[in-house]
């Protein structure tokens, strides 16, 4: 019995002397239970809304207060009926409210009567199937009050996904999920295989470059990435019937660097992890599950608390999915999307900087 409780005590300094080990089952528990407990949440309660006024009177400016005063609605002010399709292809808004020139008379008609001419226009953006329901749900509520028994009182019109298809929602997720754990889980492995078994040591003393070695590793697995990217987008046209309206060379370069991001972050973890097992954990940690949570892929971003939307905006996939929604389901140009691009590739060169210069250090 005290040489089993010696072993014990053994046993136990050892994990307790491994950093790593420690934070992964002590902070792990802790992070997943805020996360699904508190921070994640699929209820949309930030619907951003704006109105299209033609003729103002105070049966519209009670009708705005209420918008305005709403906790799930965050109002947006009024647009002129041109901007419409802009405000939703940027993103600025998630629904667009117009008004009936004779507001007032048709509120009128329909309180006495039950019945008369459309008095509103919703106009969603059903790109995010979750947030366009519950926004035209909201606004039946907060608009049409008690006359919401009547189908004519209000037009609804769902834009770019008018059926309401999960698929244009999940596609760009699942394309930002794939690239990241092919390109940079594979990659760090790969590299870091290299180290465990020695052969990594015997390149490095070869003539050639350190940087063409590493460069030579990573090319294939860029390759792969190219080919799926292909796939999926077949796939995405031909099988998932999403309309893919956006410009296809925007859409190729801003996966394209993404897939050199992904690529960064792969090495910079193998300049980090020495065993293959390391690698898989700290991808797994770092990776799959900020993406599944906080990039936007199913739980929307304007729905977490304040604290962790800046932790969100450091996920790469956040805007590579943000960008792809954008580009394959409401066509936008590039110029709305230029923010998304420019973020990946500064964060693509950091990335790529940092593990260039671990890895030099690892060598010194």
């Amino acid at each position: 019995m005290i040489g089993f409780l010696k072993f014990v005590k053994k046993e136990t300094l050892h994990i307790l002397r491994d950093s790593r080990t420690m934070l992964i089952a002590l902070l792990m528990p802790v992070v997943q239970i805020l996360l699904f407990g508190f921070a994640i949440s699929t209820e949309v309660n930030n619907v951003n809304v704006a109105v299209v006024v033609p003729k103002w009177d105070e049966q519209i400016r009670q009708s705005i207060n209420k918008l305005s005063s709403n906790p799930y609605i965050t109002y947006k002010g009024a647009i002129a009926e041109h901007e419409i399709d802009r405000n939703l292809r940027s993103g600025r808004v998630d629904a667009i409210v117009v008004f009936a020139h004779d507001f007032d008379r048709l509120m009128t008609q329909w309180k006495q009567n039950g019945n008369g001419n459309a008095a509103m226009q919703f106009i969603m953006d059903a790109s995010n199937t979750n947030t366009a329901q519950a926004g035209a749900g909201y606004l039946n509520n907060i608009l049409a009050g008690e006359l919401m028994q009547s189908n004519s009182l209000v037009e609804t019109h769902m834009l770019f996904n008018p059926q309401m298809k999960s698929a244009f929602n999940f596609v760009p997720g699942i394309m930002g999920m794939i690239f990241i754990l092919i390109c940079a889980m594979l990659t760090s492995v790969a590299i870091v295989r290299e180290k465990e078994t020695g052969t990594m040591d015997v390149l490095l003393v070869s003539p050639v470059r350190p940087l063409t070695i590493i460069l030579a590793k990573m090319t294939p697995y860029f390759i792969l990435s190219c080919i799926n990217l292909t796939t999926i987008l077949l796939l995405a046209r031909f099988v998932l019937g999403i309309p893919m309206s956006g410009n296809l060379s925007s859409i190729i370069v801003v996966s394209l660097v993404y897939l050199l991001l992904s690529l960064s972050l792969g090495l910079l973890i193998s300049t980090i992890a020495k065993q293959q097992i390391v690698a898989l954990l700290i991808s797994a940690a770092v990776m799959i599950m900020p993406i599944v949570m906080l990039s936007g892929m199913m739980f929307p971003v304007e729905n977490m608390p304040a604290v962790l939307k800046p932790v969100s905006a450091i996920v790469p996939a956040r805007w590579y999915i943000d960008a792809m929604r954008k580009l394959l389901i409401q066509g936008a140009s590039f110029g709305l999307i230029l923010k998304d691009f420019l973020i990946l590739v500064g964060m693509t060169l950091a990335l790529l900087a940092i593990a260039l210069k671990n890895f030099k250090d690892k060598l010194e």
